[in-house]
């Protein structure tokens, strides 16, 4: 296993206009899978649920609106780095986070400092994870006949 960053950050579950609340989401990052970031949000009653999506998109999100897809991250508020909007969506079901900019960013730093963006293909072992993948693969088929 590679060297990991991981960081607590509060951010509000914005549940509609007039109701929100706080939870703690955490953020980690691994060498072993460095083009992406993991935020595992803690919702009260509920289990633990994680989100892994491209380092990029969060570095990108904190400054302008991007994704196309399940996950969209945006600034609050247009030229400035106060607060990020984070909207992951499953089908039509969608929810959406505020986060402080701060934190997030020196998340994203800690990461720079790991892995300098750009630099990922030199910690990505594609191979190791297919090797893994595939005796997975043959030896559930071995004890499945």
């Amino acid at each position: 296993m590679g060297e990991s960053v991981q960081a607590e950050v509060m951010m509000s579950f914005l549940v509609s206009e007039e109701l929100s609340f706080r939870i703690p989401v955490e953020l980690r990052y691994e060498t072993c899978d460095p083009y992406a970031v993991r935020l595992t949000f803690h919702l009260p009653g509920d289990a633990p649920v994680t989100w892994a999506f491209g380092r990029e998109l969060l570095i990108d999100g904190v400054g302008r609106p991007c994704g196309d897809g399940d996950v969209r991250i945006a600034p609050a508020e247009v030229d400035t780095l106060g607060e990020v909007l984070i909207r992951l969506q499953v089908g039509v079901d969608q929810a959406l986070f505020r986060s402080s900019a701060a934190p997030l960013i020196a998340f994203l730093d800690r990461t720079d400092k790991l892995v300098p963006l750009g630099q990922e293909g030199a910690h990505a072992d594609f191979d190791a994870h297919l090797d893994e993948a595939l005796d997975r693969i043959l030896a559930e088929e071995q004890s499945a006949g």
